[in-house]
């Protein structure tokens, strides 16, 4: 059952609500959501409801109908964020996990672990105890193999993942992985779920082979009964009659399961298809049916693998797969998940080389909460961080320039809109800011209404001008006769819906604010054209930079310069970049305040191989524009 806690409750009666529940035999977890917290509480026992409805502090009681309590949406609304080491699997993120099918030697794993580091995976997996069909093929190094995988994820700053295939190896494991793997063959092993279970870390649950969604999901359900609540589910793929694969991966799975559970799904291309050449469409597949991620087998030499080495990719094929995700994510509304979400403390004030408090993190954006731009920052940073939400964009910058925030997040273009000219204009006020990053979000317009209101009772629809703009073609077809009223921030309308009772009133805004404010989605991605991308710059004052730009590898640079009033002056300085090679992603040009008719030009370069090549090109423009700045380096967003 559910127990729906008053919002005033204290501590003493919450303390009494959960005593009772466990005297009575009750597993007793607390789930703390966006609007209650509530007590789930699951065991074979049987009790009247209302004696738990009477009890102080008390809302309401909700049967669980679902056979897999622990793991339902029933149970928790929200989804969950699993954590790995410093990984985040679930929500809005998209996690690549590489490695071998089964470590081999020292210098195997060494060098592939660096290969999907580099390319942008942020869990190694790798096998060591491999239960095989056949008992003549490699079953992998054991323990010695557990010691290698946890000295690449060492060397390489990765979390480990690797199957446990026996209820006696659950101890001696748990000192080296960072999350078990479970396969298809031990997905309903059910005394090894209890003693995984039992240890409380992550776990990564393989469908079984011909599992039906309900048994994996009570696969799960002992694991979580058993006392972990950090598990990944992973579609693998599942066995039919067709030959022409090794299995049958079942995409349709994964949006069936987000609904039923509030665990979250990633798949296993590589095992479901057995065939390399099929992993990487496979992937996009998984992606772009909603899953949080992928696990695919990468070897430096699948063809001399000890182990299902034709399924395995090469590293160069790899490197492109994640390129592909990256460029799929936003379309899906996610993004890719990196590795480095950690703070240093070398920013807090301690001393260096210890972890940062992650709550004394403040990024500050433009808007109300939900806003767009909010959604930018959670795809940017650790969710633990806190935002602070500016009036203005000139309020953000000065956050940050006055340490109330250590990052901004802020727009600065639009597919559909262009330019953002307020962020060029107050970076051009701001040379204590530096950019150290870029981000990407789809803009999905939805329209959002009170819980319970029809379409055909809406009369008035808030939004942006320009959300109005964009979903002008459904609102002309759905809604002639409602009037369009503008507002300053689509966020903003639908806080402005949350604290109206009329129920005539909508708003188009993103799924976040409709999240946060407790309103309803009517209906989804109502906007004309489907390819309205906003891309956002990451501030930060220069002596935070460094920080954040060691999270990725700086393939793009922000210049912005003025020239003589001569002819060809701005030809020149651009010649320059060409010279040199240098391919030029953008050029605006802006009036400069207090000087009519001269012109600040902002221009975006692809960062060259050559970092002498570059400074050489710096060293040029400067002696020849007016006046200089290196407005940042940092890492690029696949578009």
């Amino acid at each position: 059952m559910i127990v729906i806690l008053k919002q005033g409750i204290t501590p003493q009666e919450k303390d009494k609500v959960r005593s009772f529940l466990s005297e009575k035999g009750f597993i007793v977890k607390e789930i703390v959501g966006q609007q209650d917290t509530v007590l789930g509480a699951v065991g074979k026992v049987s009790i009247d409801p209302r004696t738990v409805e009477l009890l102080p502090g008390v809302s309401s009681v909700v049967p669980i109908s679902k056979p897999y309590k622990l793991a339902s949406r029933e149970m928790k609304k929200e989804d969950t964020i699993v954590s790995v080491g410093r990984v985040r699997i679930g929500g809005n993120r998209v996690a690549v996990i590489a490695g071998p099918c089964a470590v081999e030697n020292y210098d195997q794993i060494m060098t592939i672990a660096e290969s999907v580091r580099e390319a942008g995976a942020v869990m190694l997996r790798g096998g060591a105890f491999k239960p095989r069909t056949s008992p003549y093929s490699f079953q992998g190094l054991g323990e010695e193999g557990l010691r290698l995988l946890r000295a690449a994820g060492d060397a390489f700053d990765m979390p480990i993942t690797s199957e446990v295939v026996s209820p006696s190896d659950v101890r001696m494991m748990a000192g080296y992985v960072d999350m078990f793997q479970i396969g298809a063959r031990n997905m309903q092993n059910f005394e090894l779920l209890k003693e995984v279970g039992k240890t409380g870390m992550p776990v990564l649950l393989k469908r079984g082979l011909s599992a039906t969604i309900e048994e994996w999901l009570m696969a799960a359900e002992y694991l979580m009964a058993s006392g972990t609540d950090q598990v990944v589910l992973c579609e693998r793929g599942i066995r039919t009659f067709e030959k022409a694969t090794r299995n049958t991966l079942d995409c349709s799975a994964i949006p069936v399961v987000q609904k039923l559970t509030h665990l979250p799904v990633i798949g296993d291309p590589s095992h479901a298809t057995g065939l390399r050449d099929m992993v990487s469409p496979m992937s996009l597949a998984i992606v772009a049916s909603g899953a949080s991620g992928v696990i695919v087998e990468v070897h430096n030499a699948p063809e001399k693998a000890f182990s299902d080495g034709p399924q395995s990719l090469y590293l160069s094929q790899f490197q492109k797969l994640v390129h592909d995700i990256q460029a799929l994510c936003p379309v899906v509304g996610k993004s890719l998940e990196r590795i480095p979400r950690i703070i240093p403390e070398s920013m807090s004030g301690r001393s260096a080389g210890e972890e940062a408090s992650r709550d004394s993190l403040v990024v500050a954006f433009q808007g109300v909460r939900g806003a767009f731009s909010e959604l930018a920052v959670r795809r940017s940073f650790d969710d633990s961080v806190s935002v602070l939400p500016c009036h203005t964009f000139a309020d953000t910058f000065d956050a940050v320039s006055s340490g109330k925030a250590r990052y901004a997040v802020l727009p600065v273009e639009n597919t559909l809109g262009g330019t953002v000219y307020d962020t060029l204009d107050l970076l051009a006020m701001h040379p204590e800011l530096t950019i150290v990053g870029e981000q990407q979000v789809r803009v999905m317009h939805n329209l959002i209404v009170h819980p319970g209101t029809e379409m055909g009772s809406i009369r008035k629809v808030y939004s942006h001008p320009q959300g109005l703009q964009q979903c002008k073609a459904f609102l002309d077809k759905e809604l002639p006769d409602a009037e369009r009223v503008s507002y300053f921030d689509t966020a903003g309308a639908v806080e402005h819906l949350a604290s109206s009772d009329d129920m005539s009133e909508a708003a188009i805004a993103g799924a976040p604010a409709a999240a946060y404010y407790g309103m309803e989605v009517l209906r989804q991605g109502i906007e004309t054209d489907a390819s309205n991308y906003t891309r956002f710059y990451i501030l930060a004052r220069e002596e935070n930079a460094e920080v954040y730009r060691s999270q990725a590898k700086l393939d793009k640079a922000a210049l912005s310069f003025s020239v003589s009033d001569e002819p060809g002056a701005l030809m020149d300085i651009l010649r320059m970049i060409a010279g040199r090679g240098v391919n030029m992603k953008k050029l605006e040009s802006r009036p400069i305040p207090g000087k009519p008719w001269e012109y600040l030009f902002f221009v975006e370069i692809q960062l060259p191989e050559d970092k002498a090549g570059f400074d050489a090109l710096m060293d040029e423009i400067r002696e020849k524009a007016v006046s200089f700045r290196v407005l940042g380096l940092y890492a690029s967003v696949i578009e």
